[in-house]
């Protein structure tokens, strides 16, 4: 896709990828033709993100290759609660493949899903019912609005800002249960898995921990008498 873009100098992208094939991207775009590329969700704590390859005559990008479909129910009174499996799974049994599909995000009842633009009519046309659920769905341009990130946030001191130290305060875990996630690849700083337990963390880095969730490194304070570090991190809701 990247030597497409740059050979015929049109707009390329992949589907929607995981942090781990994002990881894998980034380890390889060093040896990609020349292009610019956009990694984008669709919104700022999306996880799963399309590469979009960019022409030489557009320095951002100006039109993403894919659409936000809002889906809420038409009888909210006799709706059931869905949950995420719920959406995931009534859009793959219409013949998705999940890689055709970025996040989906619940607010207030209301769900929604990240979609290549080329499939975005048919999920629009063909999706009615979510489990015994009457719904309606169409594509959205007020997304943005709507999904502005929500924190919870999270104080407490830290010998260092290492990682491991990082990954124990958000998780509430042991400094060596820590370790075990980032050596085991399931701890990811912006969007790049690491098995580095002593990276130091800087202000606004995005980390994401398999099974416990997603937060920002917002700051590190002053310290405590004994020497410890104060820091802030903010955990997306």
């Amino acid at each position: 896709m990247a030597d497409t873009c740059f050979r015929r100098d049109v707009p390329t992208n992949t589907d929607f990828l995981n942090l781990s094939e994002q990881t894998i991207f980034q380890s390889i775009s060093g040896m990609l033709p020349p292009v610019k590329y956009v990694l984008s969700g669709g919104f700022e704590s999306s996880e799963r993100k399309v590469v979009c390859f960019l022409p030489s005559y557009e320095e951002e990008l100006l039109d993403p290759p894919f659409d936000c479909v809002k889906i809420e129910p038409l009888n909210r009174k006799f709706a059931e609660e869905l949950s995420h499996r719920d959406y995931l799974g009534a859009i793959m049994n219409l013949g998705i493949e999940r890689s055709m599909l970025g996040d989906i995000v619940i607010k207030d009842g209301t769900a929604y899903v990240f979609v290549l633009r080329k499939i975005s009519h048919y999920l629009t046309e063909n999706l009615t019912t979510i489990r015994h659920t009457s719904i309606s769905a169409e594509v959205t341009e007020d997304a943005g609005e709507v999904l502005k990130p929500e924190f919870e946030e999270i104080q407490g001191t830290v010998s260092s800002i290492r990682l491991d130290s990082i990954v124990a305060l958000c998780g509430r875990l042991s400094r060596t249960k820590a370790a075990a996630y980032i050596e085991s690849e399931k701890v990811f700083v912006n969007g790049q898995v690491t098995t580095n337990v002593s990276r130091t963390l800087k202000d606004s880095e995005i980390i994401s921990v398999r099974g416990i969730g997603k937060f920002k490194f917002d700051t590190a304070g002053g310290q405590t008498k004994k020497g410890r570090t104060v820091v802030t991190i903010l955990k997306y809701k």
